[in-house]
């Protein structure tokens, strides 16, 4: 990685940033191998390190005395896994796992916090990254309540299209934590859903098919959270 180059970062707060910024974050970035499982943050623990993800996906879940889950949002390469470290917030109520493998840079909690009294350029997009979590957590909260699973797994399969693209691999006993219901509605659903042509799955392996087939068998929750941050980008 070449000190002040932001051309070599898929993640896009930092690829977004000014070169003098880039160049006080560049000693402090260590490059991350992320396989899936892995965690990044947990309820239990302070967190030690934000993550700038350049792939793959990460799933901030809710987990329950009883064991059961269920995902709150997600994140890829256009965010900052404990963002909320660089305002001193060390601890959390939510689990943070990588669902789909990917790689990125970590910074320790300490630096990511005085490095942002210097570059207001990463101080704003990590304020407005947390403000997207947000909002992506109340719109789920409500989706979870009020629409059925195949809504709710169409916008699930839309939102990490847009953020690891069409094929991920992904198990349906995965799928059944992160929704908050059991494997077989998730395998009755995945497969009414495949032969309406919107996706294939097979092995582990989901492709999405027809985005725009699983954009009328999603709810309005996608296209909300979407607008939300496609008008946080413009705001850049």
């Amino acid at each position: 990685m070449e000190s002040g180059n932001n051309d070599v970062f898929p993640n896009l707060i930092l690829s977004s940033l000014p070169p003098g910024e880039i160049r006080t974050l560049h000693p402090l970035l260590e490059s991350q191998e992320l396989p899936a499982n892995t965690i990044l943050g947990d309820t239990d623990k302070p967190l030690s390190y934000a993550y700038f993800l350049n792939s793959g996906l990460a799933s901030f879940v809710v987990p329950t005395k009883e064991g059961r889950s269920v995902e709150v949002g997600v994140a890829g390469k256009s965010g900052c896994v404990g963002a909320a470290l660089a305002f001193g917030v060390r601890r959390s109520n939510l689990r943070i796992i990588m669902q789909v493998a990917g790689t990125g840079y970590r910074i320790r909690g300490e630096d990511l916090q005085r490095v942002v009294a210097s570059t207001p350029g990463l101080f704003l997009r990590l304020g407005r990254f947390i403000l997207l979590q947000s909002m992506q957590a109340a719109q789920t909260a409500a989706c979870n309540r009020l629409h059925n699973l195949q809504q709710r797994l169409a916008r699930w399969l839309l939102m990490t299209d847009d953020r690891v693209g069409a094929e991920f691999e992904m198990t349906q006993e995965y799928l059944a934590e992160m929704l908050g219901t059991g494997r077989p509605s998730v395998s009755i659903t995945a497969s009414a859903m495949q032969r309406a042509g919107a996706i294939r799955y097979t092995r582990g392996l989901m492709k999405v098919v027809d985005r725009r087939r699983l954009e009328t068998l999603s709810c309005e929750c996608y296209a909300a959270v979407r607008r939300f941050h496609e008008d946080l980008e413009l705001a850049r």
